[in-house]
């Protein structure tokens, strides 16, 4: 008798589309653009995946989720064991299916993407962590017996934060050194209330504070206390401070009113709640006229902060064309949805002002694309003899950020790298001092969330490891 074949799952190649606000509303509002999936669509999405007995995507995830894992309980129904399954190495579920480039990483090796779309990994990862939120109560996991070791981090970025859920976990003392007065770094100060609402950020600092973990705001390590200082009480010390040093493009004009880095912009608007303001005490000015100098989603989030503020129009001034730009797609899909004119193939070379030193100009180069740099994008060339002018009322620079230098300056002994990181190694996170680990973008320059994420799991395994080999 033959025996009869088992039937093969049929491919979906289409993933569902995740819903969000119309642009002609979202525009008005500072209230976020993409609206999650609904349970039914969800397992949909969910039952497209081929739960590979190899998973590449598992390989692309920085911090080594289960993917298939989580995704399963999905179609099973079993939603908490979902959120279980993804908290095993993450601590940020909600955060990381908001703003992580899926699209580079886990997404970016599907199985299933190699005859159709990728399985929608990180809005799947969002869905979980917002049905846990949903339900009003937070599971709290079982720690391990206390060691009786401390460890003190610098930052409650996603690195420090990271950090901080993995030892406690571990049954580690873990307090935490905020030089805000909030928590979150980046995902708090940087990322806008459009694409990651702070309870959001709030809610999942909750979740580490519950492990036992202790914060303190407004403390500034190397300042406050120095990182030497904190090793008399401390056992080992992480460094997440990240990258908050701005970089400019160094042209004539960049020291008039009306022009901004990035960080300032941003800060004074998510962090210092400037879009509620006389609600809340910080002013933003509101021109009619901006230009954003840059291409990732830095810049991206300061353009379509502009479009919110009121401007009548937002320009994104990138010297490469559309296919060489950082940004996500979708990114920058929501900018051009949103009414932000893309000046591509066009280089800043000086900003001029009026006779009250206020940006009123900038002055450019047009450019063309020649041979693939370092990056592997093609390189930005100048037409001689292209230059003209343009009217702007501000200039936002979003062209990156170096690591925060006031750590390194005030800790004897640490290898700096020529850009201003700490050098750590790899496979371990630690630094050039044996009880000293660091981790995200102070060691990376600005980079993603999610490698800082990874930053510091490798770092809290290896400071787990140092800590219990210490008393032997």
């Amino acid at each position: 008798m033959v025996e009869e074949k088992k039937d093969k799952k049929k491919l979906d190649p289409h993933r569902r589309a995740m819903p969000k606000q119309h642009p002609w509303e979202r525009v008005k509002n500072f209230d976020e653009v993409a609206l999650g999936y609904s349970i039914p669509t969800a397992v949909e999405e969910a039952e497209r995946c081929l739960q590979c007995k190899k998973p590449l995507c598992n390989q692309g995830c920085p911090v080594g989720i289960d993917i298939p894992g989580f995704i399963k309980c999905i179609v099973e129904g079993d939603y908490g064991a979902g959120v279980r399954k993804i908290k095993e190495t993450n601590a940020l579920p909600a955060i990381c299916g908001r703003v992580c480039p899926q699209e580079e990483q886990c997404e970016k090796v599907c199985i299933v993407g190699k005859k159709g779309e990728p399985v929608s990994i990180g809005r799947l990862e969002r869905f979980l962590a917002d049905w846990e939120a949903a339900q009003g109560k937070i599971e709290v996991p079982t720690l391990a017996p206390k060691t009786g070791r401390k460890v003190a981090i610098a930052g409650a970025g996603p690195a420090g934060i990271t950090v901080a859920n993995d030892l406690a976990l571990l049954g580690h003392d873990v307090t935490i050194y905020e030089a805000l007065h909030e928590c979150g770094g980046v995902l708090i100060y940087g990322i806008p209330e459009f694409r990651l609402p702070k309870a959001i950020v709030s809610r999942e600092v909750e979740y580490v504070r519950s492990l036992g973990v202790k914060i303190y705001t407004d403390f500034v390590v190397g300042k406050t206390r120095t990182v030497d200082r904190l090793l008399q009480e401390f056992d080992a010390v992480f460094i997440g401070s990240g990258a908050g040093l701005p970089w400019f493009m160094e042209i004539p004009g960049e020291n008039l009113n009306g022009v901004y880095s990035a960080n300032e912009y941003l800060t004074r608007v998510n962090l210092m709640k400037g879009f509620k303001f006389p609600e809340y005490n910080t002013p933003v000015k509101r021109p009619a006229r901006v230009a954003v100098v840059g291409g990732g989603n830095v810049a991206m989030d300061s353009a379509r902060t502009a479009v919110r503020l009121g401007a009548n129009e937002v320009h994104l001034v990138y010297r490469r064309s559309k296919a060489e730009l950082p940004a996500r797609a979708e990114e920058a899909e929501n900018a051009e949805e949103e009414g932000v004119i893309f000046d591509l193939l066009t280089l800043p070379v000086r900003l001029i002002g009026d006779a009250n030193g206020w940006i009123r100009e900038m002055e450019c180069l047009r450019m063309e694309l020649g041979e693939p740099d370092a990056s592997g994008r093609r390189r930005p060339v100048e037409v001689k003899g292209s230059n003209f002018r343009v009217p702007f009322d501000a200039v936002v620079i979003a062209i990156g950020n170096s690591p925060n230098p006031l750590i390194p300056m005030t800790t004897p002994g640490l290898e700096i790298s020529k850009k201003g990181g700490i050098v750590t190694l790899p496979e371990t996170a630690q630094t050039s001092r044996p009880d000293i680990w660091a981790g995200g973008d102070i060691v990376r320059g600005a980079a993603t969330v999610i490698s800082a994420m990874g930053d510091g799991r490798i770092a809290a395994a290896s400071i787990h490891r140092y800590l219990m080999a210490k008393g032997r």
